[in-house]
Protein backbone atom coordinates (compact mmCIF):
# COMPACT_ATOMS: atom_id res chain seq x y z
CA UNK A 1 0.00 0.00 0.00
CA UNK A 2 1.48 3.20 -1.12
CA UNK A 3 1.37 6.71 1.87
CA UNK A 4 -1.30 8.37 -0.14
CA UNK A 5 -3.74 5.73 -0.02
CA UNK A 6 -2.89 4.57 3.68
CA UNK A 7 -2.84 8.14 4.99
CA UNK A 8 -6.63 8.40 3.35
CA UNK A 9 -7.96 5.19 5.00
CA UNK A 10 -7.04 6.94 8.24
CA UNK A 11 -8.35 10.16 7.62
CA UNK A 12 -11.49 11.70 6.36
CA UNK A 13 -9.78 14.16 4.49
CA UNK A 14 -9.48 14.74 0.83
CA UNK A 15 -7.41 17.02 -1.92
CA UNK A 16 -6.69 20.03 -1.47
CA UNK A 17 -7.32 19.50 3.00
CA UNK A 18 -5.16 16.34 2.81
CA UNK A 19 -1.99 17.93 4.68
CA UNK A 20 -0.12 14.57 5.78
CA UNK A 21 1.99 12.76 3.40
CA UNK A 22 3.17 9.97 5.92
CA UNK A 23 2.50 8.51 9.57
CA UNK A 24 6.34 7.28 10.21
CA UNK A 25 5.57 5.45 13.94
CA UNK A 26 2.13 5.48 15.98
CA UNK A 27 1.63 3.85 19.58
CA UNK A 28 -0.05 5.36 23.03
CA UNK A 29 2.43 7.73 23.78
CA UNK A 30 3.50 9.49 20.69
CA UNK A 31 3.37 10.10 16.47
CA UNK A 32 5.74 11.13 14.57
CA UNK A 33 4.58 11.99 10.87
CA UNK A 34 5.87 14.05 7.80
CA UNK A 35 4.32 16.30 4.92
CA UNK A 36 6.52 18.59 1.99
CA UNK A 37 3.81 20.99 0.40
CA UNK A 38 4.30 20.99 -3.15
CA UNK A 39 3.58 24.05 -5.22
CA UNK A 40 2.28 22.28 -7.63
CA UNK A 41 -0.15 20.00 -5.95
CA UNK A 42 -0.90 22.72 -2.91
CA UNK A 43 -1.87 25.73 -5.43
CA UNK A 44 -4.61 26.55 -2.73
CA UNK A 45 -1.73 28.01 -0.29
CA UNK A 46 0.37 29.69 -2.44
CA UNK A 47 -1.42 33.30 -2.08
CA UNK A 48 -0.62 33.29 1.20
CA UNK A 49 2.54 34.79 1.37
CA UNK A 50 3.53 34.52 -2.24
CA UNK A 51 7.22 36.61 -2.23
CA UNK A 52 8.44 34.34 0.78
CA UNK A 53 6.74 30.90 -0.20
CA UNK A 54 5.82 30.40 3.76
CA UNK A 55 3.53 28.01 4.44
CA UNK A 56 0.37 29.27 6.67
CA UNK A 57 0.75 28.42 10.50
CA UNK A 58 -2.68 27.51 10.65
CA UNK A 59 -2.40 24.87 7.82
CA UNK A 60 0.87 23.85 9.81
CA UNK A 61 -1.30 23.82 13.04
CA UNK A 62 -3.96 21.50 11.26
CA UNK A 63 -1.78 19.26 9.23
CA UNK A 64 -0.20 18.54 12.88
CA UNK A 65 -3.60 17.81 14.31
CA UNK A 66 -3.97 15.81 11.18
CA UNK A 67 -0.90 13.61 11.94
CA UNK A 68 -2.29 13.31 15.23
CA UNK A 69 -5.59 11.61 14.57
CA UNK A 70 -4.30 9.58 11.58
CA UNK A 71 -2.08 7.95 14.24
CA UNK A 72 -4.62 7.78 17.11
CA UNK A 73 -6.18 5.15 14.06
CA UNK A 74 -3.04 3.55 12.94
CA UNK A 75 -2.68 2.60 16.76
CA UNK A 76 -6.25 1.54 17.27
CA UNK A 77 -6.38 3.58 20.29
CA UNK A 78 -9.57 5.18 19.46
CA UNK A 79 -12.65 4.76 17.20
CA UNK A 80 -15.61 7.08 15.22
CA UNK A 81 -15.22 10.34 13.68
CA UNK A 82 -13.69 12.74 15.56
CA UNK A 83 -13.15 16.67 14.84
CA UNK A 84 -10.98 19.60 15.94
CA UNK A 85 -12.95 21.74 18.93
CA UNK A 86 -10.39 23.53 20.37
CA UNK A 87 -6.34 24.71 20.07
CA UNK A 88 -4.37 26.00 22.72
CA UNK A 89 -0.84 26.83 23.26
CA UNK A 90 -0.38 27.92 19.87
CA UNK A 91 3.03 29.48 18.75
CA UNK A 92 4.47 29.56 15.45
CA UNK A 93 8.09 29.74 15.63
CA UNK A 94 9.93 30.37 12.30
CA UNK A 95 8.68 29.99 8.57
CA UNK A 96 8.82 27.00 6.10
CA UNK A 97 8.66 27.05 3.18
CA UNK A 98 7.10 24.77 -0.08
CA UNK A 99 9.54 21.33 -1.34
CA UNK A 100 10.96 21.73 2.79
CA UNK A 101 10.24 18.51 4.68
CA UNK A 102 8.45 19.20 7.68
CA UNK A 103 8.28 16.53 10.75
CA UNK A 104 5.57 16.36 12.99
CA UNK A 105 6.21 14.95 16.61
CA UNK A 106 2.73 14.67 18.63
CA UNK A 107 2.09 13.61 22.12
CA UNK A 108 -0.95 11.85 23.18
CA UNK A 109 -2.08 13.60 26.25
CA UNK A 110 -5.59 11.92 26.72
CA UNK A 111 -7.12 9.64 24.18
CA UNK A 112 -10.44 8.02 24.70
CA UNK A 113 -13.07 7.35 22.65
CA UNK A 114 -14.91 10.23 23.15
CA UNK A 115 -11.92 12.77 23.52
CA UNK A 116 -8.53 13.21 22.43
CA UNK A 117 -6.19 15.65 23.58
CA UNK A 118 -2.91 15.81 22.32
CA UNK A 119 0.21 18.46 21.59
CA UNK A 120 2.41 18.42 19.12
CA UNK A 121 5.50 20.07 17.77
CA UNK A 122 6.39 21.07 13.67
CA UNK A 123 10.52 20.54 13.00
CA UNK A 124 11.93 22.11 9.55
CA UNK A 125 14.85 19.91 7.95
CA UNK A 126 17.03 21.34 9.82
CA UNK A 127 15.02 20.56 13.06
CA UNK A 128 14.55 23.51 14.15
CA UNK A 129 11.18 23.57 15.49
CA UNK A 130 8.58 25.97 13.70
CA UNK A 131 5.20 25.37 15.22
CA UNK A 132 3.72 23.92 18.20
CA UNK A 133 0.35 23.72 19.51
CA UNK A 134 -2.32 22.03 22.00
CA UNK A 135 -5.56 20.92 20.47
CA UNK A 136 -8.51 19.13 21.68
CA UNK A 137 -10.82 16.72 19.44
CA UNK A 138 -14.74 15.16 20.37
CA UNK A 139 -15.99 12.36 19.19
CA UNK A 140 -18.71 13.35 16.31
CA UNK A 141 -21.60 11.38 16.34
CA UNK A 142 -23.54 10.49 13.20
CA UNK A 143 -27.67 11.07 13.31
Amino acid sequence: MNMETEIKKLLPHRFPFLFLDEIITANEKEIIGRKVFDKSNDKMLIGSFPEFNFIPGMILVESMAQCGGAGVNKAGLASGFFALVSMENVKFLKGVTYDEEIKYIIKNIRVSNRLIKQSGVAYNAKNEPIAEATWMCARIESE
